[in-house]
């Protein structure tokens, strides 16, 4: 039986058309990662210094347009930056690299994307020295799988006990969420020292008219402190303790600088919103732009814009889970949040740093109220100006190594908030020193060491 050459011809034109189908994308494909590259090439050499290096494992293409935001941003602040995908990244890479940001998503429940398999069979399979590194995660999942961020949190639990050190604590955004995405920004934004850049995604603020205005150190050798309550001009809105707000701030020279961050210090039931700002001044003695204008320019009455934010990543455990807390200087705001919260008697321990007991006792009555009520039990305090002490507050966890062991072992968790320079690091070195590298780490993968440094 022969075959029918006209059916014949059909078929070999649609074998020459599928070929050349996957020619043309073969070839776009190619053509898209030499763009790429070539952007990325040109990114690098756009700052002082070397590169950052931005990593993406995305699944369906937001992971990567937000690295490519990550990119630009920092090559407008002056801080070249060079983009590659997981599928791209090796070890010897992140070995030559001194600074990394890298945004990965999480498929399914706590999987990787596919274009990072590759990256965690045979990178984070294998032991890796990277004590050079310095690395901020944004990872990318949805609350509603039991796996939250699972390749995040994997990714960012590798990089650690692979010797490398955050810049920050990990980011977690939650399908998308908005609010999450201007935080890994304001990140960005200590990065080049950026004052103005937009915010990718702008918040839809309230209306907060200012009632209350204390300087609550005065006469202190560190710069002025200012105790701050916000009402709304609407309905309360709800937030829980260790939440954020988002300010807004006034154009200036014609620019709308991009919002700031604050921990609130207060409850919803206190009816307002309230705060703990230190007044921040350049080389040059000129006030910062939101800390002056809300310390100095701002006047009672006056209204501006706000959005209260979760940040879920801070929120306190079930009341009678014992807390240790511990901070420095205006980081007692957030944590003045929690102790309000906690109503089981017993169960938390506070240690806090500032400069002199005279003049930077923040919150000093509430806290012996609430040692004598036994809501706090315990509270540590050094103040590093003073005569006959000279300690910070990583001094005060050195100290009690085998107390925070054992409050530890009865499951207590560790919340710590404050400044990332200095306090941060010192503080989290004396809990590895009193705790154990591996205990502590295996508490951070659990959410039972908890931070909001900045």
């Amino acid at each position: 039986m022969t075959s029918d050459p006209q059916r014949w011809l059909w078929a070999v034109g649609a074998v020459v058309l599928w070929l050349a189908l996957i020619a043309l994308t073969v070839w776009r494909q190619r053509r898209a990662r030499a763009a790429a590259r070539a952007q990325s090439t040109a990114m690098a050499g756009a700052g002082e210094g070397q590169a950052v290096l931005v990593a993406f494992a995305s699944q369906t293409g937001f992971g990567e347009e937000l690295a490519w935001m990550t990119a630009r941003a920092l090559g407008d602040g002056g801080v070249g930056a060079r983009v590659v995908s997981f599928g791209d990244l090796d070890a010897e890479t992140l070995k030559a690299t001194d600074r990394a940001l890298l945004i990965v998503s999480t498929t399914g429940e706590g999987d990787p994307p596919d274009s990072a398999v590759r990256f965690v069979r045979k990178i984070m399979g294998a032991e890796a020295d990277l004590s050079n590194l310095h690395f901020g995660l944004l990872a990318l999942g949805d609350r509603s799988y039991d796996a939250f961020c699972g390749f995040g949190h994997a990714a960012d639990g590798w990089l650690r006990r692979s010797g490398a050190q955050p810049l920050f604590d990990m980011v977690e955004v939650d399908d998308g969420d908005a609010g999450a995405i201007r935080h890994w920004q304001h990140q960005l934004n200590q990065i080049t020292g950026s004052l103005t850049a937009p915010d990718w995604t702008p918040p839809a603020y309230d209306q907060w008219r200012l009632v209350e205005r204390v300087l609550a150190n005065p006469g202190s050798p560190g710069g002025e402190a200012h105790h701050l309550a916000f009402e709304p001009v609407g309905a309360l809105p709800d937030w829980a303790a260790g939440d954020i707000a988002e300010i807004g701030l006034p154009p200036r020279d014609g620019v709308t600088p991009g919002s700031r961050e604050y921990s609130i210090a207060s409850l919803p039931s206190d009816g307002r919103v309230e705060f703990l700002i230190r007044l921040m001044r350049h080389a040059d003695g000129t006030p910062g732009l939101a800390s002056g204008w809300l310390t100095q320019d701002l006047d009672v009455g006056d209204v501006i814009d706000m959005r209260l934010r979760a940040n879920r990543s801070f929120h306190g455990p079930s009341d009678d889970t014992p807390m240790i807390l511990i901070g420095n200087g205006t980081g007692i705001a957030g944590l003045r949040a929690h102790l309000k919260a906690r109503t089981v008697v017993g169960g938390a321990w506070l240690l806090f740093g500032e400069r002199t007991q005279a003049h930077d006792a923040f919150f000093d009555a509430e806290l012996q109220a609430w040692l004598a009520s036994g809501v706090l039990t315990r509270l540590d305090r050094s103040f590093s100006r003073d005569a006959g002490d000279g300690r910070y507050v990583q001094a005060l966890v050195a100290a009690a190594s085998d107390d925070l062991r054992a409050w530890v072992s009865r499951g207590a968790v560790i919340y710590v908030c404050g400044s990332l320079e200095g306090m941060a690091s010192g503080v989290h070195a004396a809990l590895e020193q009193a705790l154990g590298a591996e205990v502590l780490l295996q508490m951070l993968e659990d959410g039972r060491y908890r931070r909001d440094v900045y």
